[in-house]
């Protein structure tokens, strides 16, 4: 995928028909310091959004091949357009971490995004490998691991502990601070 391109033509696309959105994901980590390969571009959407981004991602030609009460995905034809997934943001949690998310540089400073706080990466990370273990646990893991030795000391470590609270996983959360924590 030509992440530059895309994100360029999406962010503008976006900013233009005023859709609340904010980068997560493999892309996101990168923006954090915590670079990986990924095929796709992730964001959380606002849902009352959903149409606007749908006539969007229509005219900039993309097929929508996923759509559920909490996901969108979008599939280009062309080569180097790939997938660009979409989280929709409904519940509290979630319009609170857009309501979150900062501008940040990409593309050695030339562009500003938003972004969710890396805090609120490794959450959705954390629901994640909860939701599915077999499939998202390694990957997801690794993000996680990934962000927070790059973040270290710098993450809000209340708000990492309570996303492990929320979904029962305090020993983890408590052993993942006790390692990164002073980074």
């Amino acid at each position: 995928m030509d992440f530059e391109r895309v994100l360029k033509t999406l962010l503008e696309e976006f900013e233009q028909k005023r859709v609340r959105c904010a980068l997560m994901g493999g892309v996101a980590l990168g923006v954090w310091g915590a670079p990986r390969a990924t095929l796709d571009i992730d964001f959380l959407v606002h849902h009352d959004d959903l149409c606007v981004l749908h006539e969007a991602m229509h005219a900039l030609g993309y097929d929508r091949v996923v759509f559920t009460e909490n996901i969108s995905q979008y599939r280009h034809e062309a080569p180097g357009l790939g997938f660009v997934d979409f989280v929709h943001a409904f519940r509290r949690i979630s319009l609170e971490m857009l309501g979150r998310a900062v501008e940040r540089p990409v593309f050695g400073g030339t562009r500003q995004v938003r972004v969710l706080l890396p805090e609120d990466v490794i959450g959705l990370k954390v629901q994640a490998m909860v939701n599915d273990p077999e499939n998202r646990k390694a990957q997801d893991s690794a993000d996680i691991e990934a962000l927070m030795e790059a973040r270290g000391a710098a993450l809000d470590w209340d708000r990492v502990g309570e996303f492990y609270r929320l979904f029962s996983l305090e020993q983890e959360g408590r052993r993942l601070w006790e390692r990164f924590s002073h980074a």
